[in-house]
């Protein structure tokens, strides 16, 4: 089971579902959450007495700065900004991305679920998953910490895309239960 009093900072540009799922399985909420975005719906009656600090669109380097907490795990879920480069040195920032880019690099950026979906009957995709790398300023360019990937059985976009958000929600909660349980690997 994961330690529950790590300090964690979430960001997000899309729905927030993510995090929220992810809060469910850990049995805590982020300490902060960010976005450049307004959650709405059921989502946002979940969150809404949660700490939600809202930014503009395109924050600057100043902008997170003002935001994130040194001490804190940072993760990005759906940010869909490029951090910059020195906010990438300062902070433990981590990203999952929903292309299996370990063997398909040409997943790397937005909407990988739809170029494989696109892609069904040539076969090429036999594999799909996500990975949790370290956020660089380059676009799903960091260090590669973890994987989650099954056999490609699925037709669609829609049940792609379903099966992927089953496959980061066991990965996120993996990744917090195996780093944060074992300080000494250094990664968090």
């Amino acid at each position: 089971m994961v330690d529950i009093n790590f300090k964690w900072t979430a960001l997000f540009s899309h729905t927030g579902r993510e995090i929220y799922n992810i809060s469910k399985q850990l049995g805590r909420y982020p300490d902060k959450i960010i976005t450049n975005n307004t959650p709405s719906g059921d989502l946002y009656s979940k969150i809404k007495s949660r700490d939600i600090t809202y930014t503009k669109s395109r924050p600057e380097p100043e902008d997170y700065v003002a935001l994130l907490e040194p001490d804190h795990i940072i993760t990005l879920h759906g940010w869909m900004r490029i951090v910059p480069e020195v906010i990438c040195r300062e902070y433990n920032m981590y990203n999952l991305h929903p292309g299996l880019i370990t063997m398909y690099p040409e997943l790397k950026g937005k909407d990988p679920q739809k170029r494989v979906a696109t892609e069904l009957n040539e076969n090429k995709y036999n594999k799909i998953g996500c990975v949790i790398h370290r956020v660089t300023p380059g676009v799903d360019e960091g260090e590669i910490l973890a994987e989650n990937s099954t056999s490609n059985v699925y037709s669609g976009e829609s049940m792609i895309t379903e099966k992927l958000h089953e496959l980061a929600l066991a990965l996120w909660v993996d990744f917090f239960d195996y780093n944060i349980n074992n300080p000494s690997n250094d990664i968090l």
